[in-house]
């Protein structure tokens, strides 16, 4: 039986068409020349920029890998995700850097989030025995992805509080329930959708080897070793201290408390892993240089599938396609409360993550404190760059076949966008 085609296909080829069919009566295909071309620059100039941040993440799962503790986390979080993963084997490594990645998108930290992301979805192509076709296990995770709970949208905080909004955080809670809504979305759809294909077959090999795993032989750290440990706690313990103590009281508040927690963030997770990997007597340096190695393979193998996707979406947006689907669709939206204004910002956000950005900006600078300003605040915090996190994570294990994953999280966009129309106007 002859499989059927995957959505990504039809939707990228449509995006394809219908920019050439609207430049030409448009007259813009100038326009839609140049933004093939340097989008597809774009693409291969941010693939390579993220080989740094790649190899260096990689290198940290590495070290979490060597000292056990990916065992430990899945050991943890296996009641839940057993729930919305059965088909993985207890104990597997994919488990634990799903958790990662999604812990690291809930704390806003992007940078992290996506080489965990990569090293999910390599773990989880271990398991998959019809490689080029994802899995139903592929498919929730990156929908989960693409619509996860969000807790702290520093960046457009920061770009509120820059632009002199009364009360920049107000989005907080908005942004929260607007992503809870579309992360139960995204779960339930591809809970329903995958039932409409066969799964793929688990690799035997594979599934064996993870289903009974080896005790891992424990070692004590030395008290040398804990004694280490223990004065760089202090120091850093004591840093915290000095500058709370040191701080300028008067220009204290809630963005700014949230701000210090995210600088802290990062390099407190960077020493607690390599701490605990040290206790492990685990050769840290050594171990993240290894790990590091597949950050640059990784980053080559996705190059491809990011250039088919930011030239689609900048010929769609050079064209003058959106601008008519805007006008287009402007009745509809505005029989749910969403301004007119608004309508690029939801369009514009499962396409390109930059360009949205762009919008939400140059809103928000020209009045911090309006609706609008709120409104593209919250779809920014609590909604994802579809195609974009669709060619990074299925690219980097050379998945063709999605089946599902696509519509999934599309409707989960959707549910998204609408949440957050709906959670501004209640709180507004």
């Amino acid at each position: 039986m002859k499989e059927k085609i995957s959505p990504i296909n039809i939707i990228w080829l449509a995006i394809i068409l219908v920019s050439i069919a609207s430049a030409a009566w448009l007259g813009k295909m100038d326009e839609v020349t140049l933004a093939l071309f340097e989008e597809s620059k774009s693409a291969v100039m941010l693939a390579v920029g993220l080989i740094g941040s790649m190899a260096f993440w990689l290198g940290m799962m590495k070290i979490l890998e060597e000292a056990g503790s990916l065992r430990m986390i899945a050991k943890m979080v296996h009641p839940v995700m057993s729930k919305l993963f059965p088909e993985i084997p207890k104990d597997h490594p994919a488990v634990a850097a799903m958790v990662m990645n999604m812990s690291a998108n809930m704390l806003g930290m992007g940078n992290a989030a996506t080489p965990f992301g990569i090293n999910a979805m390599q773990e989880l192509d271990k398991l998959n025995g019809e490689k080029g076709r994802a899995t139903n296990a592929m498919c929730l995770f990156l929908a989960i992805n693409t619509s996860s709970v969000t807790l702290l949208p520093l960046g457009v905080i920061t770009i509120r509080a820059a632009a002199g909004a009364k009360d920049p955080a107000s989005i907080l809670i908005p942004s929260l329930l607007a992503t809870i809504v579309s992360t139960t979305v995204a779960i339930i759809m591809t809970k329903l959708l995958q039932r409409r294909t066969a799964d793929c077959a688990m690799t035997a090999a594979v599934s064996k080897t993870v289903q009974q795993p080896e005790e891992e032989e424990k070692i004590k750290a030395g008290a040398k070793k804990k004694a280490a440990t223990a004065l760089f706690v202090l120091a850093v313990f004591s840093g915290m201290v000095y500058q709370i103590v040191t701080a300028d009281k008067s220009g204290l508040n809630f963005t700014s408390v949230v701000k210090a927690v995210s600088d802290w963030l990062v390099p407190m997770i960077v020493a607690a892993i390599l701490i605990f990997g040290y206790l492990k007597n685990v050769k840290i340096y050594e171990t993240l240089a290894s790990g590091a190695k597949e950050g640059f393979n990784t980053a080559v193998r996705i190059i491809p599938f990011m250039v088919a996707i930011f030239a689609a979406v900048g010929m769609f947006k050079a064209s003058g396609a959106m601008d008519i689907m805007i006008r287009a669709l402007d009745p509809v939206t505005s029989l749910v409360g969403m301004p007119a204004e608004a309508l690029p910002m939801a369009l514009m956000r499962p396409l390109s993550g930059s360009g949205a950005f762009g919008i939400m900006s140059q809103i928000v600078g020209s009045e911090p404190d309006s609706f609008l300003s709120f409104l593209v605040s919250v779809m920014q915090g609590s909604t994802e760059t579809t195609f974009y996190v669709l060619a990074l994570y299925f690219g980097a294990v050379s998945i063709k076949n999605s089946r599902h994953a696509l519509p999934a999280a599309l409707c989960a966009d959707l549910a998204g966008i609408m949440a957050a129309v709906a959670f501004c106007h209640l709180f507004w």
